[in-house]
């Protein structure tokens, strides 16, 4: 039996396609953090080979050795990421004391633009 169970996953909200498909997508965010790790970890190389660490001792354990979609399921059962239902996607990482960002709108630049291209 697979732990978690798909219930425990979508805790009675979503069907099991809206899961698969938050799954994918906070697999893909992982394969992102370990593709960034791994970059940082070759530009770190000095190329001295007696004093430089193996490129895998500089990335996350997590990342390193579990599969993308097993850390993406833990990770959604965990509480890490939370599904969602959105237009841009599933599943969104939990930030604590979210606010939106609201910048002012200038409204005579606005208008200034719109008068130019009308003669």
């Amino acid at each position: 039996m697979l732990y978690p169970t798909i219930g425990e996953l979508t805790k009675g909200e979503f069907n099991r396609y809206e899961l698969s498909l938050a799954t994918a997508r906070c697999a893909r965010i992982v394969t992102d953090e370990y593709v960034k790790q791994r970059e940082e970890a070759e530009k770190a190389q000095t190329g001295n080979k007696e004093t430089d660490k193996p490129i895998n001792t500089l990335i996350s354990k997590e990342l390193r050795d579990e599969k993308a979609v097993r850390t993406a399921i833990r990770r959604i059962h965990d509480g890490e990421y939370e599904i969602v239902r959105r237009p841009e996607g599933y599943v969104r990482k939990v930030v604590e004391e979210e606010k939106p960002v609201e910048e002012p709108i200038d409204f005579k630049k606005m208008f200034a633009e719109d008068d130019g291209d009308e003669n």
